[in-house]
Protein backbone atom coordinates (compact mmCIF):
# COMPACT_ATOMS: atom_id res chain seq x y z
CA UNK A 1 0.00 0.00 0.00
CA UNK A 2 1.21 3.54 -0.40
CA UNK A 3 3.51 4.43 2.78
CA UNK A 4 3.08 8.05 2.06
CA UNK A 5 -0.29 8.09 2.60
CA UNK A 6 -0.45 5.65 5.18
CA UNK A 7 -2.41 5.65 8.21
CA UNK A 8 -1.13 6.26 11.76
CA UNK A 9 -1.79 3.07 13.18
CA UNK A 10 -1.65 2.21 17.23
CA UNK A 11 0.97 0.26 18.84
CA UNK A 12 -0.68 -2.43 19.85
CA UNK A 13 -2.05 -5.66 18.78
CA UNK A 14 -4.54 -4.29 16.95
CA UNK A 15 -2.61 -1.59 15.41
CA UNK A 16 0.25 -3.37 14.86
CA UNK A 17 -2.11 -6.65 12.84
CA UNK A 18 -3.43 -3.59 10.77
CA UNK A 19 0.39 -2.50 10.39
CA UNK A 20 1.10 -5.40 8.81
CA UNK A 21 -1.44 -5.76 6.25
CA UNK A 22 -0.87 -2.46 5.20
CA UNK A 23 2.44 -3.29 4.81
CA UNK A 24 2.35 -6.99 3.23
CA UNK A 25 2.95 -7.45 -0.05
CA UNK A 26 0.09 -8.92 -2.94
CA UNK A 27 1.53 -12.32 -2.61
CA UNK A 28 1.10 -12.09 1.02
CA UNK A 29 -2.16 -11.39 1.30
CA UNK A 30 -3.30 -13.56 -1.08
CA UNK A 31 -1.21 -16.44 1.16
CA UNK A 32 -3.31 -14.98 4.17
CA UNK A 33 -6.82 -16.05 2.03
CA UNK A 34 -5.64 -18.83 0.62
CA UNK A 35 -4.02 -20.62 3.22
CA UNK A 36 -5.23 -19.01 6.05
CA UNK A 37 -8.66 -18.90 5.46
CA UNK A 38 -9.02 -20.28 2.46
CA UNK A 39 -11.02 -17.05 0.85
CA UNK A 40 -12.38 -17.46 -1.56
CA UNK A 41 -14.72 -21.00 -0.97
CA UNK A 42 -18.27 -21.96 -1.35
CA UNK A 43 -20.65 -21.03 1.12
CA UNK A 44 -21.04 -23.94 4.48
CA UNK A 45 -24.40 -23.80 5.11
CA UNK A 46 -25.54 -26.59 4.54
CA UNK A 47 -22.36 -28.45 5.22
CA UNK A 48 -22.66 -30.72 8.33
CA UNK A 49 -20.46 -29.73 11.07
CA UNK A 50 -19.92 -26.45 10.26
CA UNK A 51 -22.97 -24.48 11.76
CA UNK A 52 -24.33 -24.68 15.18
CA UNK A 53 -27.81 -25.75 13.49
CA UNK A 54 -26.14 -28.76 11.46
CA UNK A 55 -23.98 -30.38 14.03
CA UNK A 56 -24.33 -32.58 17.00
CA UNK A 57 -25.11 -31.72 20.32
CA UNK A 58 -21.71 -34.29 21.43
CA UNK A 59 -19.27 -32.95 18.95
CA UNK A 60 -21.03 -28.93 19.59
CA UNK A 61 -20.14 -29.91 23.37
CA UNK A 62 -16.70 -31.13 22.66
CA UNK A 63 -15.82 -27.70 20.57
CA UNK A 64 -17.14 -25.87 23.22
CA UNK A 65 -14.72 -27.05 25.87
CA UNK A 66 -11.68 -25.82 23.55
CA UNK A 67 -13.72 -22.62 22.70
CA UNK A 68 -17.57 -21.46 24.08
CA UNK A 69 -17.63 -18.32 21.83
CA UNK A 70 -20.15 -18.09 19.09
CA UNK A 71 -19.93 -15.67 16.09
CA UNK A 72 -23.48 -14.66 14.44
CA UNK A 73 -23.38 -13.09 10.90
CA UNK A 74 -26.14 -10.36 10.18
CA UNK A 75 -26.80 -9.24 6.63
CA UNK A 76 -30.16 -8.17 5.01
CA UNK A 77 -32.40 -8.79 1.98
CA UNK A 78 -31.42 -5.89 -0.17
CA UNK A 79 -31.40 -4.14 -4.13
CA UNK A 80 -27.65 -4.52 -4.96
CA UNK A 81 -28.33 -3.15 -8.51
CA UNK A 82 -28.79 -5.37 -11.77
CA UNK A 83 -25.31 -6.98 -11.29
CA UNK A 84 -25.62 -8.56 -8.12
CA UNK A 85 -28.23 -10.22 -5.85
CA UNK A 86 -30.60 -9.27 -3.13
CA UNK A 87 -28.92 -11.73 -0.68
CA UNK A 88 -25.23 -9.85 -0.95
CA UNK A 89 -24.82 -8.68 2.30
CA UNK A 90 -25.81 -11.87 3.87
CA UNK A 91 -23.86 -14.11 1.44
CA UNK A 92 -20.75 -11.69 2.48
CA UNK A 93 -21.08 -11.64 5.97
CA UNK A 94 -21.46 -15.62 6.21
CA UNK A 95 -18.57 -16.73 3.95
CA UNK A 96 -16.75 -14.07 6.15
CA UNK A 97 -16.87 -15.88 9.79
CA UNK A 98 -16.88 -19.23 7.85
CA UNK A 99 -13.49 -18.36 6.39
CA UNK A 100 -12.59 -17.47 10.59
CA UNK A 101 -13.98 -20.78 11.36
CA UNK A 102 -11.64 -22.72 9.15
CA UNK A 103 -8.71 -20.89 10.20
CA UNK A 104 -9.66 -21.21 14.20
CA UNK A 105 -10.24 -24.98 13.79
CA UNK A 106 -6.45 -25.09 11.89
CA UNK A 107 -5.71 -23.84 15.47
CA UNK A 108 -7.59 -26.60 17.30
CA UNK A 109 -9.84 -24.36 18.55
CA UNK A 110 -12.91 -24.06 16.33
CA UNK A 111 -15.11 -21.05 17.00
CA UNK A 112 -19.34 -22.13 16.60
CA UNK A 113 -20.82 -20.04 13.80
CA UNK A 114 -24.73 -19.72 14.49
CA UNK A 115 -26.69 -19.40 11.33
CA UNK A 116 -27.81 -16.03 10.51
CA UNK A 117 -30.81 -15.19 12.65
CA UNK A 118 -32.76 -13.67 9.55
CA UNK A 119 -31.22 -13.23 5.99
CA UNK A 120 -34.14 -9.86 6.42
CA UNK A 121 -32.74 -6.68 8.13
CA UNK A 122 -33.58 -3.15 9.48
CA UNK A 123 -33.10 -0.32 6.86
CA UNK A 124 -32.32 3.67 7.06
CA UNK A 125 -35.14 5.57 6.22
CA UNK A 126 -33.51 6.38 2.40
CA UNK A 127 -33.86 2.89 1.85
CA UNK A 128 -37.74 2.41 2.07
CA UNK A 129 -39.64 2.15 -1.64
CA UNK A 130 -37.02 0.17 -3.25
CA UNK A 131 -38.36 -3.03 -4.76
CA UNK A 132 -36.32 -6.03 -3.88
CA UNK A 133 -35.44 -4.70 -0.49
CA UNK A 134 -37.11 -6.08 2.53
CA UNK A 135 -36.97 -4.11 5.71
CA UNK A 136 -37.79 -5.07 9.05
CA UNK A 137 -39.27 -3.33 11.48
CA UNK A 138 -36.57 -2.02 14.46
CA UNK A 139 -38.18 -3.66 17.28
CA UNK A 140 -38.85 -6.69 15.86
CA UNK A 141 -35.06 -7.63 14.57
CA UNK A 142 -33.67 -6.27 18.38
CA UNK A 143 -36.37 -9.15 20.16
CA UNK A 144 -35.51 -11.52 17.61
CA UNK A 145 -32.00 -10.62 18.90
CA UNK A 146 -32.27 -11.04 21.92
CA UNK A 147 -34.19 -13.98 22.16
CA UNK A 148 -31.32 -15.53 19.91
CA UNK A 149 -28.87 -14.13 22.85
CA UNK A 150 -31.23 -15.96 25.90
CA UNK A 151 -30.99 -19.89 23.66
CA UNK A 152 -27.60 -19.34 22.84
CA UNK A 153 -26.83 -18.31 26.44
CA UNK A 154 -29.11 -21.38 27.41
CA UNK A 155 -27.06 -23.58 25.44
CA UNK A 156 -23.42 -22.49 26.88
CA UNK A 157 -22.25 -19.66 24.86
CA UNK A 158 -21.86 -16.91 27.11
CA UNK A 159 -19.69 -15.01 25.05
CA UNK A 160 -20.99 -13.66 21.27
CA UNK A 161 -19.43 -11.42 18.50
CA UNK A 162 -22.28 -10.08 16.35
CA UNK A 163 -20.55 -9.96 12.77
CA UNK A 164 -22.65 -6.78 11.02
CA UNK A 165 -22.58 -6.01 7.16
CA UNK A 166 -25.62 -4.12 6.65
CA UNK A 167 -26.88 -0.67 7.60
CA UNK A 168 -28.11 -1.46 11.12
CA UNK A 169 -25.60 -1.59 13.57
CA UNK A 170 -27.44 0.72 15.80
CA UNK A 171 -30.25 -2.00 15.79
CA UNK A 172 -27.61 -4.76 16.82
CA UNK A 173 -25.95 -2.57 19.49
CA UNK A 174 -29.53 -1.52 21.19
CA UNK A 175 -30.59 -5.05 21.15
CA UNK A 176 -27.91 -6.40 23.49
CA UNK A 177 -28.14 -3.68 25.35
CA UNK A 178 -31.90 -4.93 26.13
CA UNK A 179 -30.70 -8.34 26.46
CA UNK A 180 -28.73 -6.75 29.20
CA UNK A 181 -31.39 -4.81 30.55
CA UNK A 182 -34.13 -7.85 30.32
CA UNK A 183 -31.90 -10.86 32.01
CA UNK A 184 -30.12 -8.65 34.69
CA UNK A 185 -28.65 -11.66 36.70
CA UNK A 186 -27.08 -13.03 33.48
CA UNK A 187 -23.17 -12.72 33.16
CA UNK A 188 -22.30 -12.69 29.28
CA UNK A 189 -19.69 -11.25 26.99
CA UNK A 190 -20.77 -9.80 23.67
CA UNK A 191 -19.98 -7.15 21.03
CA UNK A 192 -21.10 -5.99 17.58
CA UNK A 193 -18.40 -6.14 15.09
CA UNK A 194 -19.39 -3.66 12.23
CA UNK A 195 -16.68 -4.94 10.37
CA UNK A 196 -16.14 -2.48 7.03
CA UNK A 197 -16.46 0.15 9.28
CA UNK A 198 -14.04 -0.96 11.83
CA UNK A 199 -11.45 -1.95 8.85
CA UNK A 200 -11.97 1.72 7.29
CA UNK A 201 -8.27 1.98 6.84
CA UNK A 202 -8.48 -0.27 3.93
CA UNK A 203 -11.25 0.94 2.17
CA UNK A 204 -9.67 4.73 1.57
CA UNK A 205 -9.59 5.84 -2.01
CA UNK A 206 -6.36 6.20 -3.91
CA UNK A 207 -5.56 9.75 -2.96
CA UNK A 208 -5.46 8.50 0.48
CA UNK A 209 -2.98 5.59 0.22
CA UNK A 210 -5.78 2.85 -0.49
CA UNK A 211 -6.96 0.28 -3.39
CA UNK A 212 -10.29 2.47 -4.37
CA UNK A 213 -11.25 5.69 -7.02
CA UNK A 214 -14.56 6.35 -4.68
CA UNK A 215 -15.57 6.13 -1.24
CA UNK A 216 -17.80 3.15 -0.37
CA UNK A 217 -21.54 3.92 -0.21
CA UNK A 218 -23.86 1.04 -1.55
CA UNK A 219 -23.09 -1.67 -4.26
CA UNK A 220 -20.42 0.80 -5.74
CA UNK A 221 -16.75 -0.11 -6.58
CA UNK A 222 -16.31 -1.32 -2.62
CA UNK A 223 -19.34 -3.06 -2.54
CA UNK A 224 -19.33 -4.52 -5.42
CA UNK A 225 -15.48 -6.22 -4.91
CA UNK A 226 -15.88 -7.40 -1.34
CA UNK A 227 -18.92 -9.64 -3.40
CA UNK A 228 -16.60 -10.43 -6.41
CA UNK A 229 -14.06 -11.84 -3.58
CA UNK A 230 -16.14 -13.21 -1.25
CA UNK A 231 -19.11 -14.59 -3.10
CA UNK A 232 -18.11 -14.63 -6.65
CA UNK A 233 -20.60 -16.54 -8.31
CA UNK A 234 -23.21 -13.72 -7.37
CA UNK A 235 -21.99 -11.27 -9.39
CA UNK A 236 -22.49 -10.54 -13.36
CA UNK A 237 -20.42 -7.24 -13.90
CA UNK A 238 -21.71 -7.09 -17.44
CA UNK A 239 -24.35 -6.01 -15.97
CA UNK A 240 -23.18 -3.72 -13.94
CA UNK A 241 -24.11 0.28 -13.94
CA UNK A 242 -22.85 3.60 -12.76
CA UNK A 243 -24.66 6.47 -10.64
CA UNK A 244 -24.09 9.64 -8.97
CA UNK A 245 -25.28 9.94 -5.78
CA UNK A 246 -26.27 13.26 -4.50
CA UNK A 247 -26.57 14.66 -0.54
CA UNK A 248 -28.17 18.23 0.28
CA UNK A 249 -24.77 19.28 2.52
CA UNK A 250 -21.43 19.26 1.42
CA UNK A 251 -19.84 16.20 2.10
CA UNK A 252 -17.19 17.31 4.54
CA UNK A 253 -20.08 16.34 7.52
CA UNK A 254 -20.56 13.12 7.38
CA UNK A 255 -19.05 10.00 7.11
CA UNK A 256 -19.49 6.95 4.21
CA UNK A 257 -20.25 3.56 4.91
CA UNK A 258 -17.08 2.49 5.79
CA UNK A 259 -16.52 5.69 8.29
CA UNK A 260 -12.95 5.83 6.45
CA UNK A 261 -13.03 9.79 6.43
CA UNK A 262 -12.87 11.63 9.65
CA UNK A 263 -15.78 14.00 9.62
CA UNK A 264 -17.38 14.73 12.25
CA UNK A 265 -20.71 12.52 12.11
CA UNK A 266 -21.26 8.83 11.15
CA UNK A 267 -23.17 8.51 8.11
CA UNK A 268 -26.34 6.95 9.88
CA UNK A 269 -26.94 10.07 12.64
CA UNK A 270 -28.59 12.07 9.80
CA UNK A 271 -31.88 11.79 8.33
CA UNK A 272 -33.26 13.78 4.98
CA UNK A 273 -29.56 14.71 4.29
CA UNK A 274 -30.36 12.62 0.49
CA UNK A 275 -33.04 11.68 -1.93
CA UNK A 276 -34.95 8.04 -1.36
CA UNK A 277 -33.13 6.12 -3.31
CA UNK A 278 -35.76 5.32 -5.04
CA UNK A 279 -35.84 8.89 -5.94
CA UNK A 280 -32.40 9.47 -7.00
CA UNK A 281 -30.96 5.90 -7.76
CA UNK A 282 -33.72 3.53 -8.45
CA UNK A 283 -31.32 0.98 -9.78
CA UNK A 284 -29.70 -0.20 -6.16
CA UNK A 285 -26.74 1.17 -6.67
CA UNK A 286 -24.71 4.63 -5.48
CA UNK A 287 -21.41 4.59 -7.26
CA UNK A 288 -19.79 3.45 -9.77
CA UNK A 289 -20.28 -0.42 -10.02
CA UNK A 290 -18.36 -1.23 -13.31
CA UNK A 291 -14.58 -0.42 -11.78
CA UNK A 292 -15.03 -3.27 -9.01
CA UNK A 293 -12.46 -5.80 -8.78
CA UNK A 294 -12.08 -9.06 -6.46
CA UNK A 295 -8.18 -7.43 -5.81
CA UNK A 296 -9.55 -4.00 -4.44
CA UNK A 297 -11.00 -5.76 -1.65
CA UNK A 298 -8.69 -8.39 -0.36
CA UNK A 299 -6.52 -6.69 2.06
CA UNK A 300 -9.63 -4.87 4.00
CA UNK A 301 -11.12 -8.57 4.01
CA UNK A 302 -7.43 -10.22 5.09
CA UNK A 303 -7.48 -7.70 7.29
CA UNK A 304 -11.04 -8.47 9.10
CA UNK A 305 -10.31 -11.65 9.26
CA UNK A 306 -6.84 -11.49 11.01
CA UNK A 307 -8.61 -9.14 13.73
CA UNK A 308 -11.56 -11.96 13.97
CA UNK A 309 -9.41 -14.49 15.24
CA UNK A 310 -7.53 -12.12 16.68
CA UNK A 311 -10.28 -10.81 19.02
CA UNK A 312 -11.16 -14.79 19.75
CA UNK A 313 -7.85 -15.39 20.92
CA UNK A 314 -8.09 -12.46 23.19
CA UNK A 315 -11.20 -12.93 24.63
CA UNK A 316 -10.56 -16.73 25.29
CA UNK A 317 -7.12 -15.48 26.82
CA UNK A 318 -9.01 -12.88 29.35
CA UNK A 319 -12.29 -16.09 29.55
CA UNK A 320 -11.43 -19.63 28.93
CA UNK A 321 -13.81 -21.74 27.83
CA UNK A 322 -16.63 -22.28 30.44
CA UNK A 323 -15.90 -19.14 32.20
CA UNK A 324 -17.63 -15.79 32.27
CA UNK A 325 -17.02 -12.10 33.23
CA UNK A 326 -17.41 -12.40 37.08
CA UNK A 327 -20.83 -12.62 37.88
CA UNK A 328 -20.54 -10.44 40.95
CA UNK A 329 -18.81 -7.59 38.16
CA UNK A 330 -21.17 -7.23 35.70
CA UNK A 331 -24.74 -8.59 37.47
CA UNK A 332 -26.40 -7.40 40.94
CA UNK A 333 -26.47 -10.41 41.49
CA UNK A 334 -23.98 -12.55 44.00
CA UNK A 335 -22.51 -15.72 42.43
CA UNK A 336 -24.45 -18.71 44.64
CA UNK A 337 -27.85 -16.99 42.57
CA UNK A 338 -26.43 -17.49 39.35
CA UNK A 339 -23.92 -20.31 39.96
CA UNK A 340 -26.79 -23.73 38.91
CA UNK A 341 -27.71 -21.77 35.61
CA UNK A 342 -24.22 -21.69 34.26
CA UNK A 343 -23.67 -25.58 35.22
CA UNK A 344 -24.29 -28.22 32.10
CA UNK A 345 -26.92 -30.26 31.95
CA UNK A 346 -26.31 -33.14 33.70
CA UNK A 347 -23.91 -31.47 36.45
CA UNK A 348 -25.55 -31.42 40.25
CA UNK A 349 -27.13 -28.39 40.73
CA UNK A 350 -28.10 -27.68 37.63
CA UNK A 351 -30.86 -24.51 36.89
CA UNK A 352 -32.37 -24.72 33.67
CA UNK A 353 -31.96 -20.80 32.17
CA UNK A 354 -35.56 -21.27 30.73
CA UNK A 355 -36.97 -20.88 34.23
CA UNK A 356 -35.59 -17.13 33.53
CA UNK A 357 -36.87 -16.98 29.90
CA UNK A 358 -39.37 -13.94 29.20
CA UNK A 359 -40.87 -14.28 25.94
CA UNK A 360 -41.63 -10.84 24.45
CA UNK A 361 -45.89 -10.43 23.87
Amino acid sequence: MNLIHAPEFEDNAVGRMKQELWDATDAEVDRILTEEYEIPSPGEMEIPGTYLQNTHPKELAEKRRLNDIVMIPLGSTELHGPHSVSAQDTLQVTRLVEGVRRATAKQGREVTLAQTPWIYGNHPKHHVGLIGTIPISQSVLQKLLVDVMFGLWSQGYRKMIFVNNHAQHWVIAGAIDMFALRYPELPFFAVAFDWCAAMNEFFRTKDRGGPFEDDFVHADEAETSLAMLLAPETVDLSRAVDTVGHSYLPDEHFNKSANQRSRPNLWWSVRNNTPLEMVATPVGIVGRATIASPDKAKRAVAAALRYQTLLIDQILEVFPPGTTPPIEDVTLYKDREIEGYLLEPDDPGYLNPYRLWRPFS
